[in-house]
């Protein structure tokens, strides 16, 4: 080829691999094994660069490791249910199925044209039957275990999509999906997975974890929320309840000055029972209702809250105290009440400011100088020496939570607790373009789970779509009227579908063994594939998608169908794409589109851009120049390879072990150090530190030398020429494939850069 065309040669290549099938991957037990995923991707339509980086450097570290020689497992699928193509078919005029496998072939499309090195036998799109069958079979082997149950509870509702929300997806207040849409409380019945259940194991199984970042684990850890205190019981005065309050600082209990509920506690209806003043104070309850704080927001929200008029009772002083209602209370952690002791806790603080609670200090630093109230600009939250505290008085803090744990427990005031912050899963959805949960309500026999024989409980075609809050199945009688498998009388189907987390917790397992009917997956394949060597994504899956997926590899652990505890060895999340300094997205108008940069630059150019940019951990601003200069130096080293590859065709090169020469000369010397010098740190970058950017531009600068050697076969024999440009060559493989393959055959080589990553010799100084 007398010139570089990307856009002939890139589609020379992929042909070629589509045809050879050059990344089918199965199941080797004599081969090493690297398992590579990114996250399964949401089919949203058209590709841009923001998304593309993820998969660049996936198919990057994919492309290294083949030749490297292992066995490497690379698929691809789609994340197909949930809200926004319901939404977006609403809006549309069409059926969820069609809108989302329509961008499904766009987005393939665009996968293709980068050269991406997936297996696409292996492809799979959660909205099939053949695959959401298994997330029905799943429900169905945790409702027999317990693991799934229904009762009713205050949720987050959003009145945009007009759905329940997991925590995980509130953010700020509101919803994960309309940052502009505030999340409402509201009480439902509905579907859970007791995920609590294995708190502890996934608290504990993090230790395996060593190759996750630490501030995912630090949030996983966050999120959990294990926390060791004391359960007390406060007694309402005047009534034979009690108000049970979980702290984790048993030692201020004599700083304490109200009782605190939440607005979701469930005895308020009783304290509000015969009161003067009720309607104001139920209206006042009702506005805190409507807008509940979630953890995030605490520290930032301004603190709201009434007076009950009513009174409990401080178990160790025995001083009588106020009630108050506010929205800080979280319903979710503990018990839905607290202990307010301002001195102490900051946001305490900040509520009693406000409403001119009075307080007092019982902790005081055990050095320096002590605190005073009326100088106290903010709460002493460290541990110290307590004041003002019965018999506890001059204890440290440490010692008094012991002693007053302990005594809670002998005079039946309490007892010694640990809880979490993380709650149970809602998993109900009620919204059409989801997974069927399959039970099914009798009057007679109640929740009868579906039987195994009748899945998958398919999804009715041809639904008529309202974003009205209820499930539109709920208005298609041929799915919902059906017989009870137990009594054979009159059942109901259940309406709402699953959350589309579901779908993600295990889809790394079925790309093992992605068209069986007879199960989720080989638990053999899934044996030899097993764990997830390498696994790609964005930072905002920390808590929402990896820990559903860490829970779901224990259950199916429990179902023996793996035998491993934690489903992925090393996590990376790469930093995001920004153009004029925000987040390349549809909604901010700075899109660069894939394909365009495609057909105007070449994919190489494209991915050998996305690497260099920035390390991958780290934003990348996008750049036309900076692309524009990658496209350059990839014409540069296609010119500089063809103008000496037909002389070299017939050369012998070997880079483990160079042809000996008797008496090297400089040039040769240079050429040769200069060439291993940079492969030996470009291996580095791939094996352990990922820094791309530096690879490439020690590419860069081996490039600039052969240049400023030219004409390279003057004064340097012709297989240490060669040699240079196939090591040239090769170092490029992963991340411009196409320009690699065709400069491998132009220098006369059979096959392609499936050819075995080089070694540096060692012949060759350091």
């Amino acid at each position: 080829m007398a010139e570089y065309d990307p856009q002939i040669v890139e589609q020379k290549w992929q042909k070629r691999w589509e045809e050879q099938g050059v990344f089918a991957a199965d199941a080797d037990p004599q081969r090493p094994k690297y398992y590579l995923l990114e996250m399964l991707p949401y089919p949203s339509g058209t590709l841009h660069m923001g998304h593309m980086r993820n998969y660049t450097i996936g198919d990057a570290v994919a492309r290294y490791r083949r030749m490297r020689g292992f066995n490497v497992l690379h698929p691809i699928g789609w994340d197909a249910f949930g809200l926004p193509a319901e939404n977006a078919a609403i809006k549309r005029g069409i059926a969820p199925r069609e809108w989302t496998n329509a961008n499904i072939a766009q987005m393939k499309a665009v996968c293709k044209r980068f050269g991406f090195s997936y297996d696409w036998r292996r492809e799979i799109s959660t909205c099939e039957p053949e695959y959401y069958r298994w997330n029905q079979w799943f429900f169905l082997r945790m409702l027999e275990r317990g693991l799934a149950y229904r009762k009713r509870s205050l949720v987050n509702w959003c009145p945009k999509c007009q759905t329940v929300l997991a925590n995980e997806q509130v953010v700020d207040g509101c919803c994960w999906q309309h940052d502009d849409t505030l999340v409402e409380a509201k009480e439902i019945e509905q579907w859970f997975l007791r995920i609590t259940q294995y708190a502890d194991a996934l608290l504990e199984d993090m230790a395996e974890l060593s190759g996750w970042p630490e501030r995912v684990l630090t949030m996983q850890r966050n999120w959990i929320g294990k926390s060791r205190g004391v359960r007390l019981r406060f007694v309402i005065v005047g009534e034979d309840d009690a108000l049970e309050i979980f702290t984790t600082r048993p030692d201020t209990i004599y700083g304490a000055c109200a009782v605190i509920l939440s607005p979701a506690h469930p005895l308020l209806p009783k304290l509000f029972a015969g009161l003067p003043g009720r309607e104001k104070m139920e209206e006042a309850w009702g506005k805190l209702r409507q807008r509940i704080l979630r953890g995030a927001e605490l520290a930032s929200a301004e603190k709201e809250g009434f007076f009950t008029g009513r009174f409990a009772i401080n178990p160790f002083s025995g001083e009588s105290m106020p009630i108050w209602v506010a929205n800080f209370v979280l319903a979710e952690y503990g018990t839905g009440a607290v202990m307010a002791v301002p001195a102490h806790d900051q946001r305490d603080f900040e509520f009693a400011k406000k409403y001119e609670i009075p307080f007092r200090i019982v902790v005081q630093p055990a050095a320096g100088a002590p605190l005073r109230l009326d100088r106290m600009e903010e709460a002493y939250v460290a541990y110290g020496r307590l004041v003002d505290s019965g018999p506890y008085t001059g204890l440290s803090s440490e010692q008094a939570i012991e002693k007053i744990t302990a005594d809670a427990q002998v005079q039946g005031l309490g007892v010694g607790e640990t809880t979490f912050r993380l709650k149970d899963w809602g998993i109900s959805r009620q919204r059409y373009w989801g997974t069927p949960i399959p039970v099914i309500y009798c009057p007679a026999c109640g929740v009868v789970p579906v039987p195994e024989s009748d899945l998958p409980v398919l999804l009715p075609e041809n639904v008529k779509l309202t974003g009205q809050g209820q499930s539109p199945l709920a208005s298609v009688p041929e799915f919902v009227d059906v017989h009870c498998p137990k009594c054979n009388g009159a059942g109901r189907r259940e309406t709402d579908t699953m959350d589309t987390f579901i779908d993600s917790s295990w889809y790394f397992f079925r790309y093992t063994d992605p068209h069986s009917d007879r199960a989720p997956f080989d638990p053999a394949l899934a044996q030899y594939w097993f764990p997830i060597d390498q696994y790609i994504g964005g930072i905002e899956h920390a808590i929402l998608h990896l820990i559903y997926s860490r829970f779901f590899c224990k259950v199916l652990r429990d179902l023996g169908l793996v035998q491993f505890r934690e489903p992925v060895q090393r996590l990376f999340s790469q930093g995001m794409v920004l153009k004029d300094g925000a987040k390349m997205s549809k909604s901010k108008g700075n899109l660069v589109g894939a394909i365009d940069m495609a057909e105007k630059y070449g994919c190489d150019t494209a991915r050998m851009y996305t690497l260099f940019a920035a390390p991958p951990e780290k934003d990348l601003e996008w750049s036309e120049q900076g692309i524009e200069g990658c496209a350059r130096f990839l014409y540069r080293v296609f010119r500089l390879v063809v103008r000496h590859a037909a002389a070299l065709q017939h050369v012998a090169a070997d880079y483990s072990h160079p042809t000996p020469l008797a008496a090297p000369t400089a040039k040769e010397k240079a050429l040769r150090r200069k060439a291993h010098q940079t492969l030996r740190r470009v291996t580095q970058d791939f094996e352990a530190r990922w820094h791309f950017n530096s690879s490439i531009a020690l590419i860069m600068e081996l490039v600039n030398t052969l240049q400023a050697s030219e004409p390279l076969d003057q004064d340097a024999h012709p297989a240490v020429v060669k040699e240079t440009l196939e090591l040239l060559t090769l170092m490029l493989a992963p991340i411009a494939p196409h320009l690699a393959e065709e400069l491998w055959i132009e220098l006369g080589n059979d096959g392609d850069t499936q050819t075995p990553w080089p070694g540096v010799s060692s012949r060759v100084p350091a």
